[in-house]
């Protein structure tokens, strides 16, 4: 693991953006990481995790200018992280099962679908493309309800939290 540490003294200095960039001294969190650990210019940093580093690309993307400032730490905890095709089909799988069966419940709940979201929360483990084949019905099921729950809703909460929800089962759905 390389850690360039005149360009870490930098990390706290560093303000994290939406999207990539050309080398310019604009970053998103995966072109820091690519910097401080002295690769190229690249939001696909070679010593990261693809699959963590495709997460954190998409967390980056979806957070304000001001959260996303959070991400920092993760700058240089993800440096190291790619190791073999066996450890990233694993990571792939705890992301979509994380993705599924924790993070889209949550919205769910917000959007006042409770059934759908215990529904979710209620599939077995994905782990593997058998059991993501089997939870469809219950996937499609819950997006077509957040989907129908976003148009119905006006601009209050429970319209933002469907619509992030519907976002959210649709990429899952989209990765099957």
């Amino acid at each position: 693991m390389t850690i360039i540490q005149d360009r870490l003294a930098l990390l706290d200095t560093l303000v994290l953006e939406h999207g990539s960039h050309e080398p310019d001294g604009h970053f998103c969190v995966m072109e820091a990481t690519a910097y401080i650990a002295g690769e190229p210019w690249s939001d696909k940093p070679k010593c990261v995790s693809p699959v963590i580093a495709a997460f954190l690309r998409s967390w980056d993307d979806s957070l304000d200018d001001d959260d996303r400032q959070m991400l920092k730490p993760y700058v240089t905890k993800v440096i190291g992280t790619k190791t073999t095709k066996r450890d990233e089909e694993k990571r792939a799988w705890m992301a979509t099962d994380w993705l599924v069966r924790e993070c889209v419940p949550a919205f769910l709940r917000l959007a006042g679908l409770t059934a759908h979201a215990e529904a979710l929360e209620g599939l077995a483990a994905l782990t593997t493309v058998k059991r993501a084949e089997k939870a469809q019905p219950t996937i499609g099921a819950a997006r077509a309800a957040a989907g129908d729950a976003a148009r119905d809703a006006d601009w209050a909460a429970a319209g933002v939290a469907a619509r992030a929800a519907a976002g959210v089962a649709v990429r899952v759905a989209a990765w099957d």
